[in-house]
C-alpha cells in the first residue's frame, strides 16, 4: 500500500522558518519532519510514498536526490585524470519515492486529487506533512480493512487547556471547574487509510478542500470511520510546537516507535 503525504501548503503559521523552505522540510533533530513521518511508516513495512509537493516543491526533490549519497561512506578518486566514486556502506532505507508537483495553489483535495495516476485504483494511506504520531499503523489498517467503509482517518483528543466555566446569558457564572482527561474534542489527525473510489468525491478541480465537500459526502453516506488513538500526536504549526518537538527528540524522549530502531552495524 502506497503512502500519500500532503507536502505542497505555505506554512504561514510558522513562516520564521517556511520563508526559506517548504514546512515539511523544517527539521527536527537535523531531519526533516517529513523524514520522521516516513520513518513512522517505514517502521510497519511500508515503503513506497507519493509526495504532493507544491510550495518550493524543487527542495524536496533535491532531498531525495541526494539522500542516497548523504547516507553513504565514500571515497571520491581524482587521481590520474579520474573522476570515480566508490561507495562502501549505505544506510538509506529501502524507500521508493515519487514526488508531484501538485501546483503552488492547490487545496487538499486538489493536490490528492493530482496524484490519482501515481496511486491507481489501489487502498492508500494519506497523511499531513506537518505532524507526527506514535499511531500503531498495522492496527490502523487492520481496523479499516474490517469495517469496509471508503474512508478512515485517525482521531485523537485535542486537551482542553483551561478551566471550565458554564455562564448563563445574563453573564452569571453558574459553575466553574478545572480542566479533566475528558474534556476537550476529536480532532483530525490525518493518518488515514483511503480506498481509490475516494478519488471521485473530489470534484472541483485544485479548489478542492479535502476537510470540506469531499469529507462532509463521506460522513453524509456513512462512509467515514475514525480511528481512536490516545497515544502521542502533535502537529508542527507554530514555532513554539518546533521548539516543543525539537526538545522531546533531543531529549531522547521522542515518543515514536521508529527511534527504538537500532541501525544496522558496518561490516
Amino acid at each position: 500500500m502506497k503512502v500519500a503525504i500532503l507536502a505542497g501548503g505555505f506554512g504561514t503559521r510558522i513562516s520564521e522558518e517556511s520563508q526559506f523552505k517548504p514546512k515539511p522540510m523544517i527539521e527536527i533533530g537535523g531531519q526533516p519532519i517529513l523524514w520522521h513521518i516516513m520513518k513512522l511508516y517505514s517502521y510497519y513495512g511500508y515503503n513506497e510514498f507519493v509526495i504532493c509537493a507544491g510550495y518550493k516543491q524543487h527542495m524536496i526533490k533535491e532531498y531525495f536526490a541526494d539522500y542516497f549519497l548523504h547516507t553513504s561512506d565514500v571515497t571520491f578518486d581524482f587521481t590520474s585524470g579520474r573522476n570515480e566514486m566508490t561507495v562502501h556502506y549505505n544506510n538509506s532505507e529501502p524507500w521508493k519515492v515519487t514526488v508531484v508537483d501538485t501546483g503552488l495553489n492547490t487545496m487538499t483535495g486538489g493536490r490528492i486529487k493530482r496524484i490519482q495516476p501515481y496511486i491507481g485504483n489501489e487502498p492508500f494511506m494519506l497523511t499531513y506533512g506537518d505532524g507526527v504520531c506514535d499511531v500503531d499503523i498495522a492496527k490502523l489498517v487492520e481496523f479499516h480493512q474490517q469495517h469496509g467503509k471508503l474512508a478512515t482517518l485517525t482521531a485523537v483528543i485535542q486537551k482542553q487547556q483551561k478551566g471550565i466555566l458554564d455562564i448563563e446569558e445574563s453573564g452569571t457564572v453558574k459553575s466553574f471547574r478545572e480542566k479533566q482527561a475528558n474534556d476537550g474534542a476529536a480532532i483530525n489527525a490525518g493518518f488515514m487509510v483511503l480506498q481509490p473510489e475516494v478519488f471521485d468525491y473530489l470534484q472541483d478541480g485544485d479548489a478542492t478542500v479535502f476537510e470540506t465537500k469531499p469529507l462532509e459526502k463521506l460522513v453524509h453516506e456513512g462512509q467515514l470511520m475514525s480511528y481512536r488513538h490516545t497515544g502521542f500526536w502533535q502537529c508542527m504549526d507554530t514555532a513554539r510546537e518546533k521548539e516543543m518537538l525539537e526538545k522531546l527528540w533531543s531529549s531522547g524522549q521522542a515518543p515514536v516507535s521508529y527511534t527504538h530502531l537500532t541501525l544496522p552495524t558496518k561490516a
